[in-house]
């Protein structure tokens, strides 16, 4: 019996009666799964998905429409399955309306209790009460030892800039922390956020992270409210390390994001 299965059985009291490995997961393995009962739920295996757990739990609290965690063993959890629907306006507003939810929940402090990881690339969150820190030297230069020289010495100099660029003191929202379109998961009944990577901070890193792959339709914006002042900027700014990310884990195909951040940011 596969390891999968044998979890199940014993989270759930039966071997489940069918598996599917799902599309995605590059950092992860995801199945739907048919319980003997005949519900459906989807198991995440991985070394840090109780961590994960955990945030879908604090995002719940704050009022954020999740996946409810069903059973955890170790490596694996479990949580309901949501089918998938074309998203059209009424859904991008629930998705507006559940990330200002989250967004509402705020701590005395950045960063989260515990630190986080996708695949090989660290993300530290040791938390502190200075943004511009937290973000320097926990983002932006985080990981900047293994980049090359050229580029490690541009985010260098763009750290000494970061104060005319991103605000000191934002409040320090509770974050889903990698909200790209593919973990908005639209359904009949709304949206949800899926596979979070959360800490606390500036709560227009999600909104950044929103426009990394794509734009949210204008419906988004009309719940949730658009960015003012500089938004280009801070964009830049935040869109800069998800690339950075992207360009350790799958290599020199996001050099070109890359650069275009720096560039937008005269670096």
């Amino acid at each position: 019996m596969d390891p999968v299965s044998a979890a199940i059985g014993r989270l759930f009291g039966a071997v489940p009666a069918g598996l599917h490995r799902l599309q995605g997961g590059d950092l992860s393995e995801v199945w739907k799964v048919r319980l003997a009962d005949g519900r459906d739920v989807v198991a995440k295996a991985g070394p840090l998905v109780l961590r994960e757990a955990r945030m879908l739990e604090a995002m719940a609290e704050a009022g954020a429409p999740v996946p409810r965690v069903l059973a955890s063993e170790k490596t694996l959890i479990v949580m309901e399955y949501l089918p998938e629907a074309r998203p059209g306006p009424d859904s991008w507003r629930a998705l507006g309306a559940g990330l200002a939810r989250l967004h509402e929940t705020t701590a005395a402090r950045y960063g989260w209790p515990v630190d986080y990881a996708f695949g090989e690339v660290a993300i530290p969150n040791a938390r502190g009460a200075d943004w511009l820190a937290f973000w320097t030297d926990h983002r932006l230069l985080e990981g900047r030892d293994v980049l090359p020289a050229g580029l490690a010495h541009r985010l260098d100099r763009l750290a000494h800039r970061l104060p005319d660029l991103i605000p000191d003191s934002p409040p320090a929202a509770l974050l889903h922390g990698d909200l790209w379109t593919g973990n908005a998961l639209f359904t009949e009944a709304g949206a949800y956020l899926i596979d979070p990577a959360c800490y606390h901070g500036d709560a227009e890193v999600d909104l950044a992270m929103l426009e990394l792959f794509g734009r949210p339709h204008d419906a988004f914006y009309e719940v949730y409210g658009r960015p003012g002042g500089d938004w280009d900027s801070r964009r830049a700014v935040y869109q800069l390390w998800p690339a950075l990310v992207h360009l350790r884990l799958f290599g020199t195909g996001y050099i070109g994001m890359v650069e275009d951040r720096l560039a937008r940011l005269g670096a």
